[in-house]
């Protein structure tokens, strides 16, 4: 296998790569588009951030080697050359995200593992699905495998940390360790669910911070085209009252600064 590895020219496996590093691409960007959608509906959005990657060519034949793959069958048997890892705030979040997916006409969703109802021995917890999906290339369109992740933020910090260590270890971690690894799993878990229970308020919270960061941002520019017309001292004694406003500030006390503040732009324009 090796022999046929390096016959192959760089620019074989550049080309070979190049429809999952096209498919990592739409994917993210329908995926941000999904979340994006409900922002600008004022919704709450299920996804917090979508990353992706394309298995390095080392890693790719080592895993084929580990798992016997041949070479010529790599593209149909390596399932995860193109990974989507969905970040979700919440448990609740990552069966919403499922279902957005299962419903999706633009892939064909091949089979799911659960492993958040169904965890590992080594304490992971993430929800995987394998599903198959059309690329037009130049040449004409190509169908790949990829992976989805979806995982919580905390089920995704542990993850990563595990990832490291058994890449330090050859994925040989120390059974102490293991053993540790699996509590801080338990415990990140007991977070989520902890999490959970208060998300209503945790999910207004968020709503009235958005809230008043946009009211700010619009007071912040009309206080600049304020100072556009000249009128600097009025200006500054708007952005004291700002500044008060910022830390401890009501909703409808910032509404009626920037109401103010635009009565007198009109004022001056006038």
């Amino acid at each position: 296998m090796i022999k046929r590895v390096i016959s192959m020219a760089i620019n074989d496996w550049k080309n070979f790569l190049m429809p999952y590093e096209q498919a990592v691409d739409e994917l993210k960007v329908k995926l941000r588009s999904i979340r994006k959608e409900y922002r600008k509906k004022n919704e709450y959005s299920p996804i917090e951030f979508v990353t992706g990657r394309v298995k390095e060519v080392s890693s790719m034949l080592e895993k084929a080697n580990k798992f016997g793959i041949p070479i010529d069958r790599i593209r149909y048997e390596l399932e995860d050359i193109a990974g989507i890892r969905i970040m979700c705030q919440f448990v609740d979040d990552i069966d919403t995200v499922v279902e957005l997916l299962r419903g999706r006409r633009d892939m064909q969703i091949l089979y799911e593992k659960d492993y958040v109802r169904n965890v590992k021995g080594s304490g992971y917890r993430s929800y995987h699905m394998i599903i198959k999906y059309p690329v037009n290339m130049a040449e004409g369109p190509v169908e790949i495998l990829a992976e989805f992740q979806i995982r919580t933020l905390a089920m995704n910090f542990w993850a990563t940390i595990e990832h490291s260590l058994n890449y330090k270890y050859k994925q040989h971690i120390p059974e102490k360790l293991k053993e540790k690894l699996k509590r801080s799993a338990d415990a990140a878990f007991r977070l989520d669910e902890e999490m959970l229970e208060i998300k209503d308020e945790i999910k207004d919270a968020q709503k009235l911070f958005e809230v008043k960061s946009h009211l700010i941002t619009s007071i912040m520019n009309a206080l600049l085209t304020l100072m556009s017309l000249g009128k600097h001292a009025e200006a500054s004694r708007y952005e004291k009252t700002l500044n008060k406003l910022i830390e401890e500030g009501e909703v409808w006390e910032l509404n009626s600064l920037l109401f103010s503040v635009k009565r007198e732009i009109e004022r001056y324009k006038d």
